[in-house]
């Protein structure tokens, strides 16, 4: 069990490691299999050994995480007791509880241990089973198992501020390049979003209750699939998702594409699923003017023309910007097209934007 503990670290930066240390934790206590839940909200893609993968898939599908007869010991988990099925269950109510006889001795589980800890603010349950043969967890073994409690605490909580502050970079390295991005957790809820996301949103797309809403109904479905995709999906899974096309009101359409989560802000506390990064969602930022001179042979007149062209003005508005009258912005576009080997003013816009 020391050395069970000495790699809870592993945990912290490699989400991936809870399988092998629960698998660790099962062989020096003599259980079958392992399983991390929340206490207060249960979610189907928790980190679990792979013996006991078909028993969580019953358990999640047949929506026995909404009964659970071991539930009421929860609280002294909470409190720091090891819990195992005979503190709240008589040997006569297991034999005849439906969880046990649909759920557990099906899939050869008889009895059961939890630890409880803290990931923050939020309740956890390491969960251990043992088949028949393997009897049930006595005294001896339950004070061994209460080391565990305060060392998961300190691993999970570390675990969720190391992943906020890698969720942070993500979307912080994406603002430095104006680019929107928004990471929902696994109930496709919004855990972090950038400035520039916000500085985007309007009535057309918005975040009310900490859920995406846009106001596209197509794309909404569009979305609301995702988002059920993401509550169903395994965690390790990936996320094939074509990109949504967001209609606006009033601006030009949105292209919302799926990302996922990975490293340490992909942690089973945290809960960060996926990332989703908008184009088009704020205006174009306008280009260096003298970046583009130097670039493509520009005077400063058509240099400064060009870059409110590449910023997603229209050559009138541009014109109106510069103080001049629209036959000269026409003559200096002219000559930048010359120059640039371009014919076309989107052609001209996409060039200028690769050195953006």
């Amino acid at each position: 069990m020391s050395s069970v503990m000495a790699r809870l670290g592993d945990a912290v930066v490699d989400p991936a490691a809870w399988t092998g240390i629960m698998t660790s934790i099962c062989e020096a206590v003599g259980a079958t299999g392992a399983v991390l839940l929340q206490s207060d909200v249960r979610t189907p893609d928790v980190p679990r050994t792979a013996s006991t993968e078909e028993m969580v898939q019953h358990y999640f599908a047949h929506n026995w995480h909404e009964q659970d007869s071991r539930a009421p010991g929860i609280p002294r988990a909470m409190a720091g007791e090891v819990i195992t099925d005979q503190d709240f269950l008589t040997p006569e109510q297991i034999r005849s509880d439906p969880m046990y006889n649909e759920v557990l001795y099906p899939f050869g589980f008889n009895w059961f241990a939890g630890i409880g800890f803290w990931a923050d603010s939020a309740p956890w349950v390491l969960t251990l089973q043992r088949t028949g043969a393997e009897g049930h967890f006595d005294t001896r073994e339950t004070r061994l198992l209460a080391q565990l409690g305060p060392r998961l605490t300190e691993t999970a909580t570390l675990s969720t501020v190391v992943g906020r502050i890698a969720l942070a970079s993500m979307t912080g390295i994406l603002d430095r390049v104006r680019q929107p991005a928004v990471i929902l957790d696994r109930a496709g809820l919004v855990i972090d979003r950038n400035e520039a996301a916000d500085a985007g949103f309007d009535a057309d797309i918005r975040i009310r209750d900490r859920r995406l809403i846009v106001r596209d109904k197509a794309a909404q479905a569009r979305l609301d699939q995702v988002v059920d995709l993401i509550r169903s999906a395994p965690e390790r899974a990936a996320l094939p998702i074509e990109p949504i096309l967001i209609r606006r009101t009033h601006k030009g359409p949105v292209v919302l594409r799926v990302l996922p989560v990975d490293g340490a802000a992909r942690n089973v506390f945290l809960g960060a699923r996926a990332m989703l990064v908008f184009a088009n969602l704020t205006p174009r930022a306008m280009p260096e003017p003298g970046i583009v001179a130097l670039a493509f042979g520009l005077t400063p007149a058509e240099a400064r023309l060009v870059a409110l062209l590449a910023g997603g003005l229209s050559i009138a508005d541009a014109a109106e910007r510069l103080g001049i009258v629209h036959d000269t912005a026409r003559n200096q576009l002219k000559s930048a097209f010359a120059k640039t080997g371009t014919h076309r003013q989107p052609e001209l816009v996409s060039l200028v934007l690769r050195i953006a």
